[in-house]
């Protein structure tokens, strides 16, 4: 046959969609309306080979409707107005349209807006069906406008049963009941498809021709057969945020084993190691900060040495400095620091500099008495003087806290004993 297995396969009724039971079961709303014929405009959100497309075209198939397929690939406002413009003629007979959007995140903002009238005044009942995050790729005004329904990347039973029925005994499957699959192959097939039915459709489609005269698959067949699907990572989407997002939790949770988990799926997924470097540097400061003062140096050598060996050998750098920082004692002092100084300084904006710490490097810094009553600390017991240095207006104002963990530890204790020896100087 000449028409891919996954194009035959592709689901024809609701009864045939696998999984999405949460928002295709019988009591859903979603079910129910499209029972009803009032579909609703709607925004289908979900990983590949998940039933997007598929549900688009079960409504094609039960709807009366005038139903007009676009993939925003291939085409651009022209073909959206040329569309809306024969949608309002139809309208005029009293003929109502659908119009099905695929890959509708790769419109740009000027063709998202061609559709918004169109979609507010009921001349189109819109379908969109995307793999990336709504929020950062669809308009609100658009989004506010549609019914957002996210589906879920099916499930290991739902694929062992598409499995079975396209390789053996679905009328538009292979038909192929004479060669066998041992479990050991199946179960990979089916892990590695990671939840996409197309994916697992062509894989079989592509190892069943490939075969020639043998009958049985294998894991020894099935390796040397497989073609390997690429991790799903996007770099700038939804994946992308996600991924460094629970990487960087992983290293502040102290969990290395979830960290190195996390780093090499991004870094499989084609993330650039010097991006991951950069993340790791700042969890060196936003994270650890002075509870290991060390971990800064660490993240700096491990970027030149990266940078010197480059990969695959400098991706072994990246690999130390997650260990590390994720074992790292944990502060994030010095961020909280910063933060409360910037909103001192919002909040009382440029107060004068006391005089004693002024430099009188002219006459009129002496006529000021700029510097008097500065005492050098050098000269004092312990090299520590106990001036205040802020301005008068913030004196005893505390700022920087430190943890009592790892380094910051020390630093407590240390400005503990001079809180105290600075009492002891100001006792009368």
């Amino acid at each position: 046959m000449s028409t891919p297995l996954a194009e035959r396969m592709r689901p024809q009724t609701l009864e045939e969609l696998l999984g999405q039971q949460k928002i295709l079961g019988p009591q859903s709303m979603l079910r129910r309306s499209l029972e009803r014929g009032a579909v609703p405009s709607l925004i289908l959100w979900g990983p590949p080979g998940c039933g997007k497309t598929s549900l688009a075209h079960v409504v094609r198939e039960k709807s009366s409707k005038n139903f007009v397929a676009l993939s925003a690939v291939s085409s651009g406002v022209k073909d959206v107005k040329e569309t809306i413009a024969q949608a309002r003629e139809l309208k005029k007979l009293g003929q109502s349209s659908i119009l099905f959007i695929d890959e509708i995140h790769r419109f740009n903002k000027a063709q998202q807006d061609a559709l918004l009238g169109a979609v507010e005044d009921g001349t189109i009942t819109l379908i969109g069906a995307t793999t990336e995050n709504p929020s950062f790729e669809i308009n609100n005004a658009l989004l506010s406008r549609c019914q957002l329904i996210l589906f879920a990347p099916l499930g290991p039973l739902d694929l062992q049963s598409l499995f079975w029925s396209a390789l053996r005994d679905h009328p538009r499957g292979m038909l192929r009941a004479d060669i066998s699959f041992s479990d050991a192959a199946v179960n990979k097939m089916i892990s590695q498809a990671d939840g996409d039915a197309r994916f697992l459709l062509n894989q079989i489609e592509w190892i069943v021709e490939a075969l020639g005269d043998e009958k049985m698959v294998d894991e020894a067949v099935f390796e040397r057969l497989q073609y390997q699907k690429p991790l799903r990572y996007d770099r700038s989407y939804d994946e992308h945020y996600n991924l460094i997002s629970v990487f960087h939790k992983s290293v502040r949770g102290s969990d290395p084993h979830a960290a190195l988990y996390w780093l090499h799926r991004m870094l499989q997924g084609g993330e650039d190691p010097r991006y991951l470097l950069r993340r790791l540097m700042r969890m060196a400061m936003e994270d650890i900060g002075l509870a290991d003062p060390q971990a800064i140096q660490m993240a700096a050598s491990c970027r030149a040495a990266y940078d010197f060996l480059g990969t695959p050998e400098g991706l072994i750098a990246l690999d130390e400095l997650t260990v590390y920082l994720a074992l790292a004692p944990k502060s994030n002092a010095l961020e909280k620091a910063g933060m409360l100084a910037d909103q001192i300084v919002r909040d009382h904006g440029t107060l004068p500099v006391p005089r004693a710490f002024r430099n009188a490097v002219n006459k009129t810094g002496r006529d000021l008495a700029y510097g008097q009553g500065y005492r050098y600390d050098h000269d004092s017991p312990g090299a520590y003087s106990g001036q205040d240095h802020l301005p008068q207006k913030l004196l005893g104002t505390q700022i920087y806290e430190p943890t009592s963990y790892g380094k910051e530890a020390e630093m407590r204790k240390r400005m503990d004993a001079l809180l105290e020896s600075k009492k002891d100087r100001e006792k009368p």
